[in-house]
């Protein structure tokens, strides 16, 4: 599945405008938002820990318009922590957001 979201892109282009040089600091602000984020995930040991977590990745979806992001960050939420395959499909979207 490759990394598609026209909410996202329309979001980053509208607060953009024209200039890309402000394009790419958005996106690479993004990205080391949901590196910074997916690592406290990994992190996790509690439940708490792990709720603040994903609860912190579903508002920077939600703050980028990142729907499919935001959809795994609710999965996470309800997942035990630790879990394994959530945090795959999360790593999955950020290497597929990266190399997209």
């Amino acid at each position: 599945m490759a990394y598609q979201n026209l909410a996202f892109d329309a979001a980053l282009a509208a607060a953009a405008g024209r200039d890309p040089v402000l394009l790419a600091e958005l996106r690479g602000a993004f990205r080391d938002s949901l590196d910074r984020h997916l690592d406290q995930l990994k992190r996790a040991r509690c439940d708490g820990n792990w709720a603040i977590a994903a609860q912190r990745l579903k508002g920077l979806a939600a703050g980028f318009h990142a729907g499919d992001l935001m959809a795994l960050a609710e999965e996470a939420i309800a997942a035990a922590p630790g879990e394994p395959t959530v945090v795959r499909r999360i790593e999955r979207f950020r290497d597929e957001f990266t190399t997209g």
